[in-house]
Order: structure tokens, then sequence, then C-alpha cells
């Protein structure tokens, strides 16, 4: 892979921790292997000074329609992007709050990309199948390319993991990789 840092940066979807109830954003074995792995690729995006941006759940109780789904989670004031990655503390680091699945909609994050030169976008985060789906078909449609961190993303709410995997194969010609494979990428690149 031939990957190209001037124009390449990390979005970091909806890991998250939460104050108070939450009914999705929970401490499990899951959820800590995929921090660990999303903070090595963070890491590792940072040290090659790529632009990291936190797409983070920011849903307003009794107005967001994904509330009436899921619960209510990730809610404005009470869900940060998890310390472990220690959001906002690089050079290139930009939060970018979202109130729906995909983090292009109805935020800044196209404006900022395009600000940035980027054309491709590495992803981590969850759920694969929701969250990090949206956002791979807007970028996928606003003609960005896709980089997945199969092991630093999760599914857990409908689908399977391999089924997203594959679905940004087919769909959107993404490259899947480890976080291995990724950070030894970005050590070189």
């Amino acid at each position: 892979m031939a990957l190209d840092k001037s124009s390449t940066a990390l979005l970091v979807i909806d890991v998250l921790v939460t104050k108070g109830e939450d009914t999705l954003y929970k401490a499990d074995p899951d959820e800590t292997r995929l921090v660990a792995a999303s903070k090595r690729v963070v890491d590792a995006a940072r040290k090659a000074g790529l632009p990291v941006l936190f797409l983070c759940d920011q849903h307003i109780p009794g107005v967001d329609k994904e509330l009436a789904l899921w619960g209510e989670h990730g809610i404005k004031g009470k869900a940060v992007p998890n310390p472990e990655l220690r959001a906002g503390s690089g050079e290139r680091d930009f939060i970018i709050p979202k109130r729906r699945y995909s983090g292009f909609f109805q935020t800044d994050l196209d404006l900022t990309l395009r600000e940035l030169g980027i054309k491709t976008v590495i992803a981590v985060g969850e759920d694969t199948n929701i969250c990090v789906l949206h956002t791979l078909a807007d970028a996928w449609n606003l003609g960005y390319d896709s980089i997945v961190v199969e092991d630093a993303t999760r599914t857990f709410l409908c689908g399977t993991q391999e089924g997203a995997l594959e679905h940004f194969r087919k769909c959107y010609g993404s490259k899947v990789v480890s976080a291995d494979q990724i950070v030894s990428e970005l050590a070189e690149a």
C-alpha cells in the first residue's frame, strides 16, 4: 500500500466514554481491545504527522431520531472521546460532534478534510456496521478513498464484522488492513 501522508487523515469514530447511564457505550473486553488497537493507530498517525479527527456522538435528548432506535447513548455533555486516545493533545487533532450515524452528515468534516488537502481517510471505531459504515459511504460519495483498520473497529449492534468489511471492500473499494499493517505503513511512509 503506497500511503501519501500529506493527503491522508485518521477518523476515530465514536470511541467514547460516557458519564451516567448509556445504552451503548459500556466497558467490556471487546471495547478494551478496540481502544488498545485504536490507540496504537492514533499514536502512529500523530507521529507520522497525520490529522486525527475524532467524530463523536453528541445526541440531544428528546430530539435526535437515533435515540428512539437505540436508547439514550452518546448524549451531548456526557459522551467524550476515550481518554486513552488523548483527543485534542495532538497538534493536528480535531473533535467533530455528530448527531447522526455519518460523521459527514450536517458537520464540518468534509470542509475540514478539504481544507487539509485530504484524499484518503483511515477509519477506526465503532459500530462497524452503523457509524463507520455510514461515514465511509459518505466518504466514498464525496470522492475520498478509505482504509479500514479491521482490528480497531468492532460490530456489536447489528450484522457481522465480516459482512461490514466485505461491504467496505466491494462497495467503496476500501483497503482493509490490520493495526499492525497500518502502524508499519505510517512508520515507513
